[in-house]
C-alpha cells in the first residue's frame, strides 16, 4: 500500500506544471505557458479580486490576440474573425502582449493607455488575456515602464472568469 502511495505522490507531483521565475524582459515565444507568480512593479491578483475591481470600475485591459486568417484558406472563401468574448467593459487591444511590437502600434497601445486613463497614470488598470498566456504579463510590463503606478495583472484572465460563472460580453478589438 505504501508503496501505491509513493507511485501515486510520484506521478502527481511529476504532472504539476513548474511555476518560472519572472524575466528581466518580455517573453518573445511560447506565450501559451505557465506565468510567473509575480510581476516587479504591478500587483497580481485572482477572480475573486478582480471582480471586486470590476465593481469599482476599474480599467480593464484585454490583451488576448486577433485571430489569424488561416493560411491555407481558399481564396474563394470569405474569413469571418470568430467572436471574441471578455469581461464587460474591457477594452480589447488585441495583440499588445507580443514581446516585441512594432514602433507604431507600440505607440498607438501607449496613446490608448493614455486616453483610457485620461492622463491619470495613477488609475488602476487591469491586464488580462487567457490562463497561462504571457501576452498579459507583457502588456501590464510595458505599462509599469511606461510610468503606471497602479498596474494589476489578473494571470488567469478570461478563464479564471468564465470558470467562477462571471458574465462574459462579445467585444469588438480598439484598434
Amino acid at each position: 500500500m505504501l508503496a501505491l502511495c509513493l507511485l501515486v505522490t510520484g506521478v502527481a507531483g511529476s504532472q504539476a506544471q513548474s511555476i518560472p521565475d519572472e524575466p528581466s524582459g518580455y517573453r518573445t515565444d511560447a506565450y501559451r505557458a505557465p506565468v510567473p507568480a509575480t510581476l516587479q512593479g504591478a500587483r497580481v491578483i485572482d477572480t475573486p479580486a478582480a471582480e471586486a475591481l470590476w465593481h469599482e470600475k476599474a480599467l480593464f485591459i484585454d490583451v488576448l490576440p486577433r485571430a489569424m486568417k488561416p493560411a491555407n484558406l481558399p481564396a474563394h472563401v470569405i474569413w469571418r474573425e470568430p467572436p471574441h468574448k471578455s469581461i464587460p467593459g474591457a477594452t480589447w487591444l488585441a495583440n499588445m502582449g507580443y514581446g516585441v511590437i512594432p514602433e507604431p502600434l507600440l505607440r498607438a497601445f501607449e496613446v490608448r493607455l493614455e486616453t483610457l486613463t485620461e492622463g491619470d497614470r495613477s488609475r488602476a488598470l487591469v491586464f488580462f488575456c487567457l490562463k497561462d498566456c504571457w501576452m498579459s504579463w507583457n502588456a501590464a510590463k510595458r505599462a509599469v515602464s511606461w510610468g503606471y503606478s497602479n498596474v494589476i495583472w489578473f494571470p488567469d484572465g478570461i478563464d479564471g472568469w468564465s470558470d467562477a460563472l462571471l458574465p462574459l460580453d462579445e467585444v469588438a478589438p480598439a484598434f
